[in-house]
């Protein structure tokens, strides 16, 4: 029995399909079968380092002898299987998380982080953010974990949001934040922070973290005739509200609370639909004083929190083209933005 030419198509049209998402399968399988494979390579080597010193070397060379084709056997590949295996001796955890990123992230979180606790949270935060192995790098070496991880970020957020909103607040906002991107001067003048601020918004954005939808700058609002301008004005995508942010060159001082909590009240009044939540407000200062941003919040009827905030030199030339231009921003929050609607 002969078959029709259209036939023939829907079964090269099924079959093609069937390779692309074979194909998709094994890759995204493969990565997960080489941590898996290194791990087994460092456990077994961990069995056998009694065996002396100089062990490794001479495990590298035998296998270069008969695997000249194979690479990743180097003596300081196998070194750092070693120590992962020591690091995580439960198989089944590295298949669950540790395998989810690539042998050299998990290098990299092997030789810039301290113990294994903050070790998890990069791991994490990589898998949840697609940072590549350079990005990850540089959010080691600006200390992200410490800054996000905070134990007294001063906030007033478990007062006045609610569970599971309130706890997702507080990952979100950073003790400090640092703007890397804006050139250190003397003085720091607000406008020309909050120039820079939003001229490099993409690296803004990247600082503020994953979920932040830019609004505007100097954003107007008209209350009782009068108008007043916002610094900053973001909705974030997961909080599902506005986060209203005033830029301070000075330390903190207790009556910014209170023009913070006037611009809180106007948006949730004049911009907040019934479907968003309460707005938050941060006020990012050069500088704070725990205590006194604690007595300040004591008594402030909307959610914010105090973060101080860092300028340093420009970020070097191999980290800046690493971040994502305003146009991927862009598409990102498009994109967000339409799964919403």
């Amino acid at each position: 029995m002969l078959m029709n030419n259209n036939e023939y198509l829907s079964i090269v049209k099924d079959i093609k399909a069937k390779i692309q998402n074979a194909r998709f399968r094994i890759a995204l399988n493969a990565n997960k079968e080489l941590i898996l494979f290194y791990w087994d390579i460092g456990k077994s080597i961990n069995q056998k380092a009694k065996w002396g010193n100089k062990f490794v070397e001479n495990l590298a060379r035998d296998i270069k002898s008969d695997f000249s084709d194979i690479k990743g056997f180097s003596v300081r590949n196998l070194k750092y299987m070693s120590k992962f295996a020591k690091l995580y001796p439960n198989n089944q955890f590295v298949q669950a998380v540790l395998a989810q990123i690539t042998w050299y992230h998990n290098i990299a979180l092997m030789d810039k982080t301290e113990n294994i606790k903050e070790y998890l949270w990069y791991a994490n935060e990589t898998i949840k953010n697609g940072w590549s192995r350079n990005v990850l790098a540089m959010q080691i070496d600006t200390e992200l974990y410490k800054r996000q991880t905070a134990e007294r970020k001063t906030t007033n957020f478990k007062k006045l949001l609610p569970k599971p909103q309130s706890e997702l607040a507080l990952q979100t906002i950073k003790d400090t934040y640092i703007f890397d991107f804006i050139s250190a001067r003397d003085p720091l003048i607000e406008k020309e922070v909050e120039k820079e601020l939003v001229t490099n918004i993409a690296k803004f954005l990247v600082e503020l973290g994953k979920g932040f939808a830019f609004v505007g700058n100097q954003y107007h609002i008209e209350v009782s005739k009068k108008d007043y301008y916002i610094d900053l004005l973001f909705y974030h995508l997961d909080l599902r509200c506005y986060i209203v942010v005033e830029l301070k060159t000075t330390g903190f001082m207790p009556e910014y609370a209170g023009k913070l909590n006037f611009y809180l009240s106007a948006v949730d009044d004049i911009l907040k639909k019934k479907e968003d939540k309460p707005s938050i407000g941060i006020l990012l200062c050069a500088d704070k004083d725990n205590l006194t941003a604690e007595y300040a919040l004591k008594d402030i009827n909307k959610p914010m929190g105090v973060s101080a905030y860092k300028i340093f030199e420009r970020l070097p030339k191999e980290y800046s083209k690493l971040l994502p231009s305003v146009e991927d921003i862009k598409k990102r929050i498009e994109l967000k933005l339409g799964k919403i609607k």
